[in-house]
């Protein structure tokens, strides 16, 4: 939790690896962009109140060869398959 809020804090890069079929609801902030200003800052509420960096970037990664994700999570992310298979490479 406090990398995650270090990252929306400092605009870094997060990578979460072997995500499953499922996303921690903690997340569901961030997934939906659940922000505000407040004194002229951008803000979003995790545990606390942290300042919001339009720079941060949350990417997962799963080792699932097809990962079914419920509509409300699929609506949320953008899913990008890099599985590559011989069949692929010889097309």
């Amino acid at each position: 939790m406090r990398s995650l809020e270090n990252a929306v804090s400092f605009g870094y890069v997060l990578i979460i690896e072997n995500v499953k079929d499922d996303i921690d609801p903690i997340l569901d902030p961030i997934l939906n962009k659940q922000t505000f200003k407040s004194a002229g800052l951008l803000l979003i509420k995790l545990n606390t109140v942290i300042d919001y960096n339009k720079n941060f970037r949350l990417f997962f990664t799963s080792k699932l060869n097809n990962p079914h994700y419920t509509p409300e999570v699929s609506t949320k992310v953008t899913l990008v398959n890099f599985m590559i298979t011989k069949e692929g490479l010889d097309d």
